[in-house]
């Protein structure tokens, strides 16, 4: 299956250069390139690529902006985007999950990790990159942005205790084989309970069903550096 690509970065050098990376690859095609997170949003909806690279910093309507608007649109449920800036701040990486994002990764990735990147967010599973640690996660998930309320934990009513569990560990950042490991069970029962959690919570993908589970007190923020 070929992988389809859009791209967002207001320099136009850089966006050739991801091009060229992409169409490179047998199973990756760029569908299209936008300059800001408006044109992004247009463009997504008019190819409806399996993921959008998209850059945070860019005059006019930026990746945060252009990622909400992305994943709010119910036309593109199917559309993941994979954060690539410069910019790798905490308080970045926690706007990017909360908008939405399915993975960050810096712009001084290599290239076998940034296609390994956006493979892994188009098989639907979470990417975070080393900057973006557990303990950023706990320190930012936990404490809403300003206007936005807390999940209520009711919303995890439908889940059975398995589910719970196994949701509960995927947000300590746990893997699939590292879940099945804890729990005597196979990998593959592992992803069945993930993906059944995310169909119960409306949850596009891991990475939103991390942002519910710490959102709803299912898992609790520890001190900074633990775990």
């Amino acid at each position: 299956m070929t992988i389809r690509v859009l791209l967002a970065d207001d320099q136009a050098l850089l966006r050739a250069t991801f091009r060229i990376l992409l169409d490179s690859c047998p199973d990756m095609e760029v569908v299209g390139e936008a300059s800001d997170g408006a044109e992004a949003l247009e463009l997504a909806r008019a190819h409806h690529p399996d993921v959008v690279l998209m850059d945070i910093r860019m005059p006019g309507t930026d990746g945060l902006a252009g990622t909400s608007a992305i994943c709010a649109d119910p036309g593109l449920t199917a559309t993941r985007v994979l954060i690539l800036t410069t910019f790798e701040t905490e308080d970045y990486v926690a706007q990017a999950l909360r908008a939405g994002a399915s993975g960050f990764l810096g712009k001084d990735v290599t290239a076998d990790t940034l296609l390994a990147g956006i493979r892994t967010v188009a098989s639907g599973e979470a990417l975070l990159s080393p900057g973006a640690t557990r303990t950023l996660i706990t320190r930012f998930l936990t404490s809403p942005a300003p206007g936005t309320q807390l999940a209520p934990p009711e919303r995890l009513a439908e889940l059975t205790v398995r589910e719970r569990e196994v949701m509960a560990l995927a947000a300590e950042g746990r893997s699939n084989g590292e879940i099945a490991e804890l729990l005597t069970v196979s990998p593959l029962t592992v992803r069945t309970h993930v993906h059944r959690a995310m169909t119960k919570l409306n949850a596009r993908d891991r990475a939103q069903l991390v942002v519910i589970a710490y959102q709803t007190g299912l898992v609790q923020a520890g001190p900074a550096g633990t775990g």
